[in-house]
């Protein structure tokens, strides 16, 4: 079989299928009309997000057998075409998980402890231990939106903390575990102090957080975000950091960002909004790599890499 790759991914991919029987071939810089004209040679695709994968797309790989989707999220694919046209799609997401709930707790410690302020101000020659007086994370109330891998990566490394209760809203009917515990999304609201979401880009989670959403917080709060940026509604968060509901925010994604996930400031000029996320105190940043750590980029390749070969090889 003959797997075509879109974007660069771990070596071990390569290595793998090449190992397995398959042939290899390497595309990173084709548009995707010169993608298209071609695709019919090949049985398979990995790629990550370097384009949406659409119905036109597809029409296109009358040979295709499988998708490779080298992360967790596949918002950026016609899944109900692929499904249609009888093509297969392989994704990771246990791949980055750890990675994530890694990340999201690095970030949410950074920001209520004031680290990067306070590296900041070290490093322009001041000394000013009052002014970066942290917030601990003992006796407050966690609330995770989205309780899939993601998410349960997030509760697990809050284990060993002190919190008062970590607690979870999902739309799937989920059981209590020995992390979190489930409840409604008025419940959440109405007790969380920390906020961290780990939703899929969908209809139901686009722009969830919201104006009304910050509304109905009870408590002043602390966001994480490492799930996608257009989950948050950026200039309803604003307003809310800015009157004090929203304690401070730490976000990898933005809703800003290009649908490859590779690109902000091109999309995000003379944006008030994006400007006061670059210099407000209280706001974290970091470029869409939650789940992208070293290790993460191996596991990925490896996992996609098995889930071929099981499918597919000899």
């Amino acid at each position: 079989m003959h797997i075509l790759h879109l974007d660069e991914n771990h070596p071990l991919l390569l290595e793998m299928l090449e190992k397995a029987g398959f042939q290899n071939s390497i595309d990173y810089s084709s548009t995707k009309e010169e993608i298209c004209a071609k695709l019919a040679a090949y049985d398979g695709i990995i790629i990550r997000s370097r384009f949406p994968v659409d119905a036109d797309f597809l029409r296109h790989g009358t040979r295709l057998k499988f998708i490779g989707r080298v992360g967790a999220g596949v918002e950026n694919i016609d899944l109900n075409y692929a499904q249609k046209l009888g093509i297969q799609l392989f994704s990771a997401p246990l791949g980055n998980s750890n990675a994530v709930g890694e990340h999201a707790l690095g970030m949410l410690l950074g920001l209520t402890n004031k680290l990067f302020l306070a590296h900041q101000s070290i490093q322009s020659g001041k000394w000013q231990r009052e002014a970066h007086r942290g917030v601990e994370l003992e006796g407050k109330t966690v609330g995770i939106i989205g309780y899939g891998n993601m998410g349960k990566s997030f509760a697990k490394k809050l284990y060993g903390f002190d919190v008062k209760e970590v607690i979870f809203y999902d739309i799937l009917p989920l059981e209590k575990d020995k992390y979190a515990r489930p409840v409604s999304l008025e419940t959440l609201q109405q007790s969380a102090d920390i906020i961290s979401l780990h939703t899929p880009q969908t209809a139901l989670t686009q722009k969830m957080i919201n104006g009304p959403f910050f509304e109905k917080m009870k408590n002043p709060f602390w966001l994480i975000n490492t799930a996608r940026g257009s989950a948050v509604v950026t200039s309803d968060l604003v307003r809310a950091l800015k009157s004090g509901k929203v304690l401070g925010a730490a976000l990898d994604v933005l809703e800003y960002e290009k649908s490859s996930f590779e690109n902000l400031f091109e999309a995000s000029e003379e944006n008030a909004d994006m400007e006061y996320l670059l210099k407000a105190p209280n706001v974290l940043l970091s470029p869409h790599v939650a789940g992208w750590s070293k290790e993460s980029h191996q596991k990925l390749a490896q996992i996609i890499a098995q889930k071929i070969i099981a499918a597919f090889g000899n």
